[in-house]
Order: C-alpha cells, then structure tokens, then sequence
C-alpha cells in the first residue's frame, strides 16, 4: 500500500505577489477509530482488548498531565511528545508577550521505526481525492495548513 497524493494549487502570501504555486498534498483514505485499534493491540500483543483500553486512556492522562507541566515526554522506540506553540513574530524583543501566542500545540518527534517506515514508504499521485478527506484536517488556512508562522523549526523526520 502506498501513500496517496493530489496535487493542489496554494497561494503563498510571503511577499506582495501572492504567488500561486502548486504542492503535493497528501490524501487520507480511511480513519481507524478508537475501538478498532484496541483490537489490533490485542491481536497483536495477546492482552485483552479490555486492559489494552486501559492503559492507552491511562497513557493519555499521564501525557497531559505532563506536557501541561512544559515537560517533555519520551516514549521508547514510539517517539516523543513534546508542548509547542505557534507565534506571530514582533520587531522588538520587548512587544513579544503572551498574547502573540497564536496556538498552543503537541509536537510528535517520531522513534526509529516511523523514520523506518518513513524513509521507505511509497508514494503514489492518485486523481481527485476519492471522497476522501485532504491532510488538512479541516484547516482553517488551506494556504498555511499548520496554522501560520510558528516561529517553529519544522521536524525534518516528520
């Protein structure tokens, strides 16, 4: 299976020209919900799907209670969870507070075996997007679709 992609036109707004370019956007073809993936936990690892539920819903709590601390958290060989935000960039040192804060965020720096896969994942250009959703997750700016200028290096592994 391979990762699928439409081409898209974008308007960059940089600079005064707005200039319309052209990206590769991926496509997602279905949504594996909560339960579903419980199962396959299960299947996978011999735990009840029950007790696989648990501790995946204990998992969640402990990372919000930590990353609500600033903190950083590692997840072995799955990656790390990490708080971010997304900012709007000021001429002074001095008129940057709080309330330039556009967003607050979870950044997921992925393990190896997701660089793994990453690095050799296929990629196929699919036509139209066959009623599927677009990686924009209902973005509210389809031209910036991670929300703006973060002020935010980018995760080159992601």
């Amino acid at each position: 299976m391979a990762l699928k992609y439409v081409v898209k036109k974008r308007v960059f707004g940089f600079d005064k020209t707005k200039a319309e370019k052209y990206v590769a956007q991926n496509v997602i073809t279905n949504t594996v919900d909560f339960r579903d993936l419980c199962k396959e936990v299960s299947m996978f690892g011999m735990i009840p799907e029950g007790a696989v539920k648990h501790v995946i819903d204990a998992l969640i709590d402990a990372l919000n209670t930590n990353l609500n601390k600033g903190l950083s958290v590692q997840l072995g060989d799955f990656g790390c969870f990490r708080p971010g935000m997304n900012c709007k960039s000021q001429d002074t040192e001095e008129k940057v507070d709080a309330d330039t804060i556009q967003r607050v965020k979870i950044v997921f720096t992925p393990g190896y075996k997701f660089k793994e896969m990453l690095n050799k994942v296929s990629i196929k250009k699919t036509e139209g997007n066959d009623g599927a959703s677009s990686g924009n997750n209902g973005g509210s700016n389809p031209e910036k679709p991670d929300g703006g200028d973060s002020g935010e290096t980018p995760d080159p592994a992601a």
